[in-house]
């Protein structure tokens, strides 16, 4: 009997504590696209998020953790995972081709400032580093696989497709051309699926 009176409020204090750690998550990166994330202190994110500093050590323990969960929330946000399932499952190589251009335009245009986020805290100690290294190989490997599902109509070697493909994933690529040059994301979609089919399909 004591256990059902417990558990509406042990749920209600896990929704509750739940709700608060997405909102230090999201003060945090408003916070590291901002200012920047090596500079952004646990107090600074506390005090945008409105709770206490030792609030936010609770939620996460380091400003690293407060990073994975970004990351976790922008591939959920974008639909990355599903979205890659799809494209591979596309009975046509060029469209599997074209897919690839979908799924990098659709994971950037989801959340760019995180890209860029996890881009600039690449500098930092050895764990955040490790961290974004694991999510990079992540990324890679669902990257990889778009590529490799079209390798019977490659005119290079896979390997050198591949790499040509995560070249075009570079920060700066998106940044110059929709953020600085005013392309929109579905005019990038575009231009990358017709530059990967020139560059890596044979005749």
């Amino acid at each position: 009997m004591d256990h059902d009176v417990k558990t509406p409020k042990s749920s209600y204090r896990q929704e509750q504590a739940e709700t608060t750690k997405l909102r230090i998550a999201d003060a945090a990166q408003l916070r590291f696209a901002r200012d920047g994330y090596s500079v952004t202190s646990m107090e600074s994110i506390a005090r945008q998020a409105g709770v206490g500093t030792r609030t936010v050590y609770a939620a996460f323990g380091a400003k690293r953790e407060i990073l994975n969960v970004i990351c976790e929330r922008w591939l959920e946000r974008a639909g990355a995972r599903t979205l890659a399932r799809e494209i591979l499952a596309a009975p046509e190589p060029r469209a599997r081709l074209r897919g690839a251009a979908t799924w990098l335009t659709t994971l950037y245009s989801a959340g760019f400032d995180v890209v860029r986020i996890l881009d600039a805290a690449m500098d930092e100690d050895a764990e955040t580093r490790e961290l974004l290294h694991s999510k990079l190989r992540g990324r890679n490997r669902i990257m990889d696989a778009l590529i490799a599902s079209v390798d019977t109509e490659l005119a290079v070697p896979l390997e050198d497709a591949q790499a040509i493909y995560r070249a075009f994933a570079a920060v700066g690529v998106y940044g110059a051309l929709v953020i600085d040059a005013g392309w929109s994301p579905k005019r990038f979609e575009e231009w990358l699926a017709d530059t990967l089919s020139a560059q890596l399909l044979a005749v």
